[in-house]
């Protein structure tokens, strides 16, 4: 596949370790960029770990006719990165929070595995106490609008009574479920959420903790 022109200016590296950084100067060194197969494949490749020691010895200077194919990759890439950096973020936002209720839940065991959009956590009166912030993003409704209340703001007329009533019946029993609704956003756009409950346990059960993603 023919490569485009791209022509990158490399800051001086400021110490003599061999890294990534120097591994790429070393290559275009030795080949001309025209030669080397999509630099920003390799790229995207790394660890975000890796990228930051390098970037401060990669500056863009002039991109012509860039392979947007190939950019599109590493934005996917990056897209993903930021997304499981955003996702750890709330685990551990929640997690502080589970230091202050000392739920005895093994909470890495909850999240492993799991991808999700918001987190809910309501009280055993099924009153929302706190919010993660994507439930904005996913809802529309602030956090300050969702606290105290139950989360039937966000059901509608093709929310499913069976369901809810699947739902009630497993809160009262305290057991872990997984159910798929029909809610509403703020602008009442209809979609699909699918919604993992775990009872949150100190001696007793004093909460529950949604994990809640739009599916479909």
């Amino acid at each position: 596949m023919p490569l485009c022109r791209t022509d990158f200016v490399f800051n001086k590296i400021k110490s003599p370790r061999i890294g990534v950084g120097l591994l790429i100067k070393e290559k275009i060194m030795k080949k001309n960029l025209m030669n080397m197969q999509s630099l920003d494949i390799y790229l995207s490749s790394l660890s975000m770990e890796e990228y930051r020691e390098i970037e401060d010895d990669i500056r863009v200077s002039e991109i012509k006719l860039m392979p947007l194919r190939s950019w599109d990759i590493y934005n996917d890439y990056y897209a993903r990165q930021l997304a499981i950096l955003r996702q750890q973020n709330t685990i551990n936002s929640f997690k502080e929070l589970a230091k202050k209720f000392e739920w005895e839940n093994d909470l890495d065991a909850v999240f492993k595995d799991k991808t999700f959009d918001a987190l809910v956590l309501t009280n055993k009166e099924a009153k929302i106490e706190w919010v993660s912030e994507g439930f904005s993003e996913m809802t529309g409704y602030s956090s300050r609008f969702a606290v105290n209340k139950t989360p039937h703001f966000l059901q509608g007329k093709e929310t499913d009574k069976v369901a809810l009533e699947r739902i009630r019946q497993k809160l009262s029993r305290e057991e872990p479920f997984t159910e798929v609704l029909i809610n509403y956003k703020k602008d009442q756009t209809a979609y699909k959420c699918e919604i993992s409950v775990i009872p949150l346990i100190n001696d007793n059960t004093t909460h529950y903790l949604a994990l809640e993603r739009q599916a479909g």
